[in-house]
């Protein structure tokens, strides 16, 4: 049938799959067509948003390609499939529609993260004339919670935790427009129909609603206390950072004596008060997603020193929900900056329940500003950084999960249960990678049934039945214990620690595995095959396989974890097997008492209740001991960090390690403590070791390329997040003629572990260019 301009008139099934649910897409869509004359309809499905569109082919040309580059700002196009629609017959009239959404058995569609709010929204939450004037849960099509308030795919509100908030006549009337911003914003709301503020003085004080519990909850900050503040993700602890006494009142109460505390100001202009910012680091800081940045500190920053000792970086956010804006509001008197950490205990998974932050947090806040919109899905803050011009992830969380990375090539579904530490899980499909959130260190039961019921919700989410388990060969870590209860229904795919670093990166850059890679892997702790602890490996690693090609000389570790937490008796280890005598004179042979000296000096000789390591992490701890920066730490990787940021700037000169395929580290130590003997200051001694590391690597690696021909090098692990490395390790390769793949997409710590257990199952189980038949 010819349409009015007498061209032909014809029909195209489209279907689109990625970020197009939740997006704004549906109304894009509807506009696009109404605009160009198009007749047919839209809709949501479980596996993404299914288009008719009748009309000129020309005409239908030119919509199919718009869907792609006028999409909406948050949509993320994976796909665009386009067959022959039925044929046209009768009068064809130009009419669009938007249906309901169709549910569809066994299929899914990734998910949008939550989405910091947008200009509009922000506009519109301080403006007088607007009827969401002040609105704590403003939002749009554009902005707003997603990943944490759905339940179910479709993602209609129906299957979010907006389903109890009836919308008012006008709310609807934005929701049903589909020329309105509003349109089908699952998480409509306004002050009628929607969630409200609450606070309390206190568990069993009497609340305050709205505007009253806004300025309360100010008050109370203003006055020096600590109140618990419900978010997107959950709760956090906020207080005033540019003042000592909260902060140290903070830290006693959560029994975090010196991890560094994340802060959050109005804007970004107050944060370059205190803080160098960079294009880059601009540029994430107010990106949608909202990490936290780790941000140099200015010298002059009136942010309380307490807020992280030892560090010359903040972790720095910007507000990313209304309430955030409302509660950093600039006023005389009120803060710059508050500390927003998460609302637990030490360890613990961050609290998301009103009822449960009254009783669990009531040791911890003075107050409580609470809402009635339930938490699906906890989520602490991503934390990030920016190093060379390029995003390093140190933790992926809000705002970035449960978006997927894609693999290079197809897998079946997988369940990766990750590391002990930092832990995150993986699920496969296909070509995606969905990564949960952080889960936190697996080391208690309350972390443990988090980790059980996300991995429940991401199965039924995304439609995975997996067919394989992947794990940690580390038998005591619960991850894998976990992996263990489901062996008689499904195989289990022990993966070796350090080769599922190196396939995380390797998978997250998009190599094939087809040529394997010069993998590094420097890390604090991971079980190796020998039963030892690896941590400085080189290996010659692709997805079926590795060789371990070179390693740190091992070192007896006395008391296993017990000196993993006392740097000192690291660095009494590597001095006993360096030859060195321990003089006390050296701050770590001073920091142990006699009788303990005696007791390890008998462990190290005879063996007793050691555990060979070869770990770079290690060697970082007995440099900074050994240097007089740490001699007990309270968090993980405590001392190293503070090493690094000891680091002065100018120094060429670098500590030599031993040639080999074991790789011996007594030189480095001989050449520290003839350094602390002579007097030369703490920040050359650093400087030094940064670039002796730097420099192994480059000619390890140079070693191994000889031998192999391989001239591709990928760095995993924790201790390339030390930024000082990463930057001259990469110089140096790449100086060297070396390609290198870092990581960009998920952490180079063991919250990257689960996609290199993934990818790896997949090949080894017989998964790999699985669907290359497949239609």
């Amino acid at each position: 049938m010819d349409g009015a301009d007498n061209r032909p008139v014809i029909s195209r099934r489209i279907h689109i799959t990625g970020i197009v649910q939740g997006v704004g897409f549906r109304p894009f869509v509807y506009n696009l067509a109404t605009r160009l004359g198009i007749s047919g309809w839209v809709l949501n499905s479980s596996s993404g948003v299914e288009i008719e569109a009748v009309g000129p082919e020309a005409v239908l040309d030119e919509f199919i390609a718009r869907l792609r580059t006028d999409a909406p700002p948050l949509a993320r196009i994976e796909r665009i499939t386009v067959t022959p629609g039925d044929p046209v017959t009768g009068d064809w009239q130009p009419a669009f529609r938007i249906l309901h959404s169709e549910a569809r058995p066994g299929e899914f569609v990734p998910i949008s993260p939550d989405v910091a709010i947008c200009e509009d929204c922000l506009r519109e939450l301080f403006d007088p004339r607007d009827r969401r004037y002040r609105y704590p849960f403003i939002n749009c099509t554009n902005c707003g919670p997603r990943f944490t308030i759905i339940r179910d795919i479709p993602y209609d509100r129906p299957n979010t935790t907006m389903a109890p908030f009836v919308m008012c006549p006008d709310c609807q009337a934005e929701y049903d427009d589909p020329t309105d911003r509003r349109f089908h914003a699952q998480p409509n709301a306004c002050p009628v129909c929607g969630p409200r503020l609450e606070f309390r003085a206190g568990p069993d004080a009497p609340p305050l609603y709205g505007e009253e519990a806004l300025q309360a909850a100010r008050a109370a900050i203003r006055a020096g206390q600590i109140v618990a503040v419900k978010g997107l993700g959950g709760f956090h602890l906020a207080c005033d950072a540019t003042a000592d006494a909260p902060v140290a009142r903070l830290r006693e109460r959560k029994g975090r004596v010196d991890k560094p505390f994340a802060i959050m100001s109005f804007d970004l202009e107050t944060v370059e008060r205190y803080c160098e910012v960079n294009d880059a680091e601009r540029a994430l800081l107010t990106s949608r997603q909202r990490p936290i940045v780790l941000l140099r500190r200015r010298a002059d920053a009136p942010i309380s020193p307490l807020v992280a000792p030892g560090n010359r970086y903040l972790g720095v956010m910007l507000p990313y929900t209304p309430l955030h804006y409302l509660l950093l509001e600039p006023a005389e008197g009120f803060p710059v900056a508050l500390v927003m950490t998460s609302g637990n205990y030490s360890e613990e998974p961050i609290v998301t329940d009103n009822g449960e932050a009254l009783r669990r947090l009531a040791a911890l806040a003075d107050a409580f500003l609470l809402h009635n919109r339930e938490i699906h899905a906890r989520c602490d803050d991503s934390v990030t950084r920016i190093v060379r011009g390029a995003e390093l992830p140190i933790r992926r969380s809000r705002g970035y999960a449960p978006y997927p990375v894609h693999l290079p090539f197809p897998v079946r579904p997988v369940l990766a249960v990750g590391a002990e530490l930092k832990n995150t899980f993986c699920l496969t499909r296909e070509q995606y990678a969905f990564l949960s959130q952080h889960i936190g260190d697996m080391e208690n039961y309350e972390t443990l049934r988090f980790f059980e019921d996300m991995v429940e919700q991401l199965q039924r989410t995304f439609r995975v039945e997996p067919e394989a388990v992947a794990h940690d060969m580390h038998p005591a870590y619960l991850a894998t214990r976990y992996a263990r209860d489901l062996a008689d229904r499904l195989p289990l795919v022990p993966v070796q620690h350090h080769h599922a670093h190196i396939a995380a990166c390797m998978a997250e850059n998009g190599l094939t595995g087809d040529r394997p890679v010069i993998g590094v892997a420097f890390d604090g702790t991971g079980y190796g095959t020998d039963g030892a602890i690896w941590g400085g490996e080189f290996l010659i690693a692709d997805y079926a396989s590795f060789r371990r090609a070179a390693h740190l000389r091992y070192i007896p570790l006395p008391g296993g974890d017990a000196a993993i937490r006392r740097p000192y008796r690291v660095a009494l280890a590597h001095l006993w097997a360096a030859g060195v005598p321990w003089d006390e004179g050296l701050p770590p042979v001073a920091a142990a008492t006699e009788a303990e000296r005696a007791i390890l000096e008998r462990q190290l000789a005879r063996g007793l209740n050691t555990v060979p390591t070869s770990s770079m992490g290690r060697l970082f701890d007995a440099v900074a001991a050994l240097a007089g920066v740490r001699q007990e730490i309270n968090y993980e990787a405590q001392a190293a960090i503070e090493l690094e940021m000891q680091v002065a700037d100018g120094v060429e000169e670098a500590y030599p390690f031993g040639a080999g395929e074991e790789i011996d580290p007594a030189p480095v130590i001989r050449a520290v403590v003839q350094d602390v003997r002579d007097g030369v200051p703490i920040g050359i001694i650093a400087a030094r070791f940064h670039n002796g590391v730097a420099a192994m690597v480059r000619d390890v690696c140079g070693r191994l390329r000889s031998e192999t021909g391989l001239n591709e090098v990928a760095l995993s692990g924790g201790v390339f997040q030390n930024r000082t490395l990463l930057e001259k390790t990469v110089a140096l390769l790449e100086e060297a003629g070396f390609t290198v793949y870092t990581h960009r997409l998920v952490p180079p710590n063991d919250a990257g572990i689960s996609l290199g257990q993934a990818i790896i199952a997949g090949r080894s189980t017989g998964y790999h260019n699985w669907g290359s038949d497949q239609k």
